[in-house]
């Protein structure tokens, strides 16, 4: 009898250590003995967690599970099934990913996806809501369908499909290696399959960021969606085990997985800090037409101009000086993907004028936002530590602005590329003055 006592203390132990719970939590160790008294036979309502010891965003949801269950004791049932151990009960739900999360109503054999976020005051939200939905079918004397009819939470068997997310790139064992793995293009790929709550609310964050991530890095970075259910090799290759999943694949490095959040907010970040990380500055573009200055300034959210002195005032050397000085700073503030031009003093005097340029001398420097038509200017110094003040005011959404003289970007003038040589002065021809009879000259004036 000892023996049979020790050996089931050991077998608590070593089950509630591969569980992640134990007696002295608030959460319900369901296995395939109690599940069908406890849950499935109960009055009560339950939100039910099927995991795997090994799955890493199962061992992050347990804290957060374990606070929820403590909120909710007394009020809802809190419970946990290790599907490593217990294969049964996740066949027979149809568990396909970890964590699951379900929700047991009024009628048990129909259980409803819990749709939710993994916090714990968003697991509370969720219990109470389907509660809610639950109590008012008792009232209203229907019979099934509590527990989730209402409260967000749906069926769980709509399908997934990225049909009409046009940026959205549809990923499969047959394109796969071609697109992203030979590709120069960095990647975000989502991993899902069709049943998957979490997948669903991923989706419209997914395709709103993959509009915008498009447009901002001309797509360079693109995101991508593998349906890990129909193409089990990438699945395989990549070790899948939970949905939704997101790797990041760049060319030449191995797949890392993406840890951010899961808002489009969150996504995009993410995408242009890695488009920033692996981008050259951007071009110091000179004014020569007005399609550069079209492109650079449309194209942009700003484009930066910077009008500097005359070629005959500085010489090579000292106009070299000012646009290294831009450089560093487009370098510097090359996350924002700005555009950047520079034109001489005089060259686009219709500019000058329009922008207030001229007041404070050469060189100079303006910020144009060519969808609202307005401008900020340069107040301190045509320097590192000027022209970074008047940027990082900028990238603030601080700093005074005008807007642009005649509300539109004035005709630009076309000019000859700078040669990147000392200027000249014009040669003055020569006058012969040999045959002018200075008499003559005075009686005419006279």
């Amino acid at each position: 009898m000892a023996r049979i006592l020790l050996g089931a203390v050991v077998c608590s132990l070593f089950v509630a250590a591969r569980c992640m719970y134990s007696a002295s939590d608030d959460v319900v160790s369901l296995t395939a003995s109690n599940f069908q008294r406890e849950v499935v036979q109960s009055d009560s309502l339950w939100l039910v967690e099927f995991y795997a010891p090994w799955c890493g965003h199962c061992q992050r949801l347990t804290p957060d599970w374990k606070k929820a269950a403590t909120a909710l004791k007394g009020i809802v049932k809190v419970g946990a099934v290790d599907c490593d151990q217990h294969k049964a009960i996740a066949g027979q739900y149809e568990i396909r990913g970890f964590p699951t999360i379900k929700i047991f109503g009024a009628n048990k054999n129909k259980p409803d996806d819990y749709q939710g976020g993994r916090t714990s005051e968003a697991i509370v939200d969720g219990a109470l809501n389907a509660l809610r939905s639950l109590v008012k079918d008792r009232l209203s004397g229907r019979g099934g369908g509590g527990g989730g009819g209402g409260g967000g939470y749906d069926s769980g068997k709509q399908q997934r499909s990225t049909g009409g997310k046009k940026d959205v790139v549809e990923l499969t064992d047959d394109n796969f290696d071609r697109l992203v793995l030979n590709g120069d293009d960095i990647w975000l790929v989502e991993f899902f399959a069709p049943w998957c709550g979490h997948c669903k609310n991923l989706e419209p964050e997914w395709a709103a960021a993959a509009s915008e991530v498009a447009d901002q890095t001309k797509g360079r970075v693109k995101l991508g969606a593998v349906d890990a259910t129909v193409h089990q090799g990438l699945s395989s290759r990549y070790g899948i085990r939970g949905f939704p999943t997101i790797k990041i694949f760049q060319k030449g490095e191995e797949p890392v997985d993406y840890e951010g959040g899961r808002t489009r907010a969150d996504i995009v970040a993410r995408a242009l800090d890695m488009f920033s990380e692996n981008a050259p500055a951007p071009e110091i573009s000179e004014m020569l037409n007005e399609a550069v200055v079209k492109k650079t300034c449309e194209e942009h959210q700003l484009c930066i101009v910077a009008v500097l002195p005359h070629i005959l005032d500085t010489g090579a050397s000292g106009r070299n000086a000012y646009l290294e000085v831009m450089l560093k700073m487009a370098d510097k503030y090359k996350k924002k993907m700005w555009g950047w031009l520079w034109t001489e003093a005089g060259a686009q005097l219709d500019l000058e004028t329009a922008l207030g340029i001229g007041g404070f001398g050469y060189p100079a420097m303006a910020a144009i936002n060519a969808r609202k038509m307005k401008f900020a200017l340069l107040k301190g110094s045509f320097s590192e530590q000027g022209i970074n003040e008047f940027l990082r005011e900028l990238s603030f959404g601080r700093g005074s602005t005008s807007p642009v003289g005649g509300g539109a970007i004035p005709k630009i003038n076309t000019v000859e590329a700078w040669d990147g040589k000392d200027g000249e002065l014009p040669v003055e021809d020569d006058i012969d003055l040999s045959d002018v009879d200075l008499d003559d000259i005075e009686k005419d004036e006279l």
